[in-house]
């Protein structure tokens, strides 16, 4: 009964990613329109640059990927020790199912790894989610790390060029860029690194004095909306609440070094996709730094994946970088693009959606219970893992530590 008043806004929402849809759908017909006017592409070219690629590099790759996923589950079961012990690798499908959805149906999927595991393991799901905020920002961290170091090698010009591919940020970047080159260069390399010092120093904000930061937000955010406020001073209550995920520096230590490693496995999967273009000698010569430059481009774009569209669209901004920064032909650079995406992204779905069948799970449905959840615990109810996990066939059994 609660849901029905619930429904308007999750057909708003709805609503709201079908227009946004649309919109994306029109600005890549535009793009093509464009394009094909001005870029003269061979397809023939394009199957011979697919044809001659080494698939021994772009398979290593796409295993570094599920490596990756490896390292993920341990660094989860590790955050959430000191609430629950389970298996070092127990929540490997968690992750690959979530991922899975996340691929398939959109970035607002992202919840559904914190619910699949609060359903695994019992545990409740604000505590879930805060190990997803943390995990989130070690993610952050250990990538703005890499890309500073790499960063440092890269000369100014192509840096303030991939700046002009960074969508709305390029905008942000461009008065700098004009009234204060150095401040710009500054920011451009090290501006990641800063963001993220400064959610780390949020981070310890909030764990040693949790109601008092979630006090001055929700008083800020309340100048702004009521509910609004109230709904960042509850986020952080919760966040608070789960923060004892690290007790220590070994803790911080331990999790730094796993996705600091892990990170690096992902640059050296995009590394071995672009080398493995052999008949494209600006992809295969491509040293380390720039294709640190290339992730982070690819990352950028990824943020607001849109199911099926989205694909295109990454698709459309990488090629075009490729092109533009590093030179390869549009055909090179186009099916260097779409194997950077199946072999990074998409090659996940596979395996996840024969996991989910193993566990008898739907990711659409899941992914409208993860939302949900979430809904509810945001309005401060009192939802419990053990209720959500009854909309899950045989979640218990199903999705139970092994």
């Amino acid at each position: 009964m609660e849901h029905h008043s619930e429904l308007p806004d999750g057909e708003f929402v709805k609503k709201n990613r079908w227009i946004l849809g649309l919109v994306l759908l029109l600005a890549l017909a535009a793009l093509f329109l464009w394009a094909r006017s001005r870029i003269h592409f061979d397809f023939h070219i394009f199957a011979a640059q697919v044809a001659l690629a080494d698939w021994r590099k772009i398979a290593f790759g796409t295993a570094c990927i599920y490596l990756a996923f490896v390292f993920r589950a341990a660094r989860w079961t590790l955050l959430m020790r000191h609430n629950k012990k389970v298996p070092l690798f127990s929540l490997l499908g968690t992750q690959i199912i979530g991922f899975t959805a996340v691929a398939l149906i959109g970035r607002f999927a992202d919840p559904v790894r914190p619910y699949l595991v609060a359903k695994k393991t019992g545990e409740p799901l604000g505590s879930q989610i805060a190990v997803y905020i943390v995990e989130r920002l070690f993610d952050f961290g250990s990538m703005a790390l890499i890309f500073s170091l790499a960063l440092l090698s890269i000369p100014q010009t192509a840096l303030s060029a991939a700046s002009g591919h960074a969508g709305f940020f390029s905008h942000l970047l461009a008065p700098l860029t004009h009234r204060y080159p150095i401040l710009s260069n500054i920011f451009a390399r090290f501006g990641a690194l800063l963001m993220t010092l400064a959610g780390v120093l949020l981070l310890v904000a909030v764990r040693l004095s949790g109601n008092a930061v979630a006090g001055f937000f929700e008083r800020s955010f309340g100048l702004i909306s009521k509910g609004l406020g109230h709904a960042a001073g509850h986020k952080i209550r919760t966040f608070h609440a789960g923060l004892d995920v690290i007790h220590s520096i070994w803790d911080f230590a331990i999790n730094a070094s796993i996705s600091l490693a892990m990170w690096g496995i992902i640059a050296l999967a995009y590394l071995e996709t672009v080398h493995a273009f052999t008949a494209s000698p600006p992809l295969a010569g491509m040293s380390f730094s720039r294709c640190v430059l290339l992730m982070m481009i690819s990352g950028g774009v990824s943020v607001l994946q849109l199911p099926v569209l989205g694909w295109f669209s990454q698709i459309a901004f990488v090629a075009a970088a490729l092109t533009s920064l590093f030179g390869a032909t549009p055909e090179a650079a186009t099916a260097c693009a779409a194997t950077i995406l199946v072999g990074t992204f998409l090659c996940v779905a596979p395996a996840g959606l024969i996991w989910a069948q193993f566990e008898h799970v739907s990711l659409r449905k899941v992914t409208v219970e993860s939302e949900h959840a979430e809904e509810e615990l945001a309005a401060g109810e009192e939802v419990g893992v053990a209720p959500a996990a009854a909309h899950l066939p045989h979640a218990a059994n199903q999705i139970s530590p092994r």
